[in-house]
């Protein structure tokens, strides 16, 4: 186990370049239209001819499923403008890779898989939240393969699964290279629901952790599994079968969400903003073609085939700019291929979207 857990986390400092720069870039790819966490798929684990764990009188699958639906109606509820799917309403057994693949399919925004745990030390007891990485301890490690045993009751699953052995400690090394890139944003909402079940539903509190679940693996988006607690203590088995005890859960896990997605959509305002300041405040040069004390259609012949047509209106004039460019030089090459069309062109400035002079433009630039 030492040398395994070893190999990981060399791993690990090989993966953690790769993850922040998808950290740092992607929030620059939808500036133009703010983030919205508009679908949230609900996975209630197990089902069907999979019981999941066993308590002394219950089962996991029945357990998860009636919380799983608890929390979608909380959401269907508060939260209209989201979306809610299951990767199952009834008790039906559903292959993990098919719980991703219904993710993926409907791009969800969100993937919740909802567990109970279970642990051979029957005074085992709280919450836990796991995030797709690297299990660094014997701990997650059981946690992780008492969950991905249920691949053994699927068909042809060393092939579907690319010869994942979940009786195997070794085979865990594949998702080494199998991380996230939306590891961020899972430990995000992770925090949020630990958060949720210590202070509204008074849980105890295991805390967010890693481990490489094959439900997780394959998802496209953010992706977490809950453990709302362990079947294998009797008095937790008791509190997840009462009624109060479920709606607490289900109660503080969309509590989690809420505030997971008012935070992601926060901030995706957020950097838009500042991009869009940025992008007002910088000083672009551009060649003004033509004015007039009338509007002249943008996208109409005088202006045809010309590229970044802005119209500016000053001293009741409309005038007509084109190209952009943040070096002067630039534009001074772009304005002669116009001056045949347009022999009366000349270089602007515009900043904060108003054209200031092209020598305050020069001297700012060159402080």
């Amino acid at each position: 186990m030492k040398s395994l857990l070893s190999i990981e986390r060399r791993s690990l400092t090989i993966l953690i370049p790769c993850l922040l720069i998808f950290s740092v870039f992607a929030p620059a790819l939808a500036q133009e239209e703010p983030y919205r966490l508009r679908t949230l798929v609900i996975d209630p684990g197990h089902g069907g001819k999979d019981p999941g764990a066993l308590g002394r009188f219950s089962k996991e699958k029945d357990i998860v499923l009636s919380i799983s639906l608890k929390l979608g109606k909380y959401i269907e509820e508060n939260l209209k403008d989201v979306k809610v799917i299951y990767t199952r309403e009834t008790d039906v057994f559903v292959e993990l890779d098919k719980r991703a693949e219904i993710a993926n399919k409907n791009k969800a925004d969100l993937f919740l898989s909802i567990h109970a745990n279970a642990s051979r030390d029957i005074k085992a007891y709280g919450t836990e939240t796991f995030a797709m990485g690297l299990h660094t301890n014997e701990k997650n490690l059981e946690v992780a393969m008492l969950e991905n045993a249920v691949i053994t009751l699927e068909d042809d699953y060393t092939s579907r699964y690319e010869g994942y052995d979940p009786t195997s400690v070794e085979s865990f090394i594949i998702f080494n290279f199998m991380q996230n890139i939306h590891l961020d944003q899972s430990l995000d909402i992770a925090s949020y629901v630990q958060d949720q079940f210590r202070t509204r539903a008074g849980r105890s509190d295991r805390g967010v952790k890693q481990a490489g679940f094959i439900v997780l693996w394959k998802t496209t988006m953010p992706s977490v599994l809950i453990e709302t607690g362990f079947i294998s203590n009797s008095q937790e088995e008791k509190y997840l079968n009462t009624e109060e005890g479920q709606d607490y859960i289900a109660s503080a896990i969309f509590r989690a969400f809420r505030d997971y997605k008012q935070y992601m959509e926060g901030r995706s305002e957020l950097a838009r903003a500042q991009y869009n300041e940025n992008k007002n405040n910088h000083i672009r040069f551009k060649v003004q073609v033509t004015a007039s004390r009338v509007q002249i259609p943008l996208d109409g012949p005088v202006l045809s085939g010309l590229e970044h047509v802005e119209e500016f209106i000053s001293n009741e004039m409309f005038k007509y700019a084109v190209g952009s460019a943040a070096e002067y030089e630039s534009i001074v090459e772009y304005s002669k291929n116009l001056k045949e069309r347009f022999p009366d062109a000349f270089i602007i400035a515009v900043k904060a979207n108003e054209i200031i002079p092209v020598r305050d433009a020069l001297k700012e630039l060159n402080k």
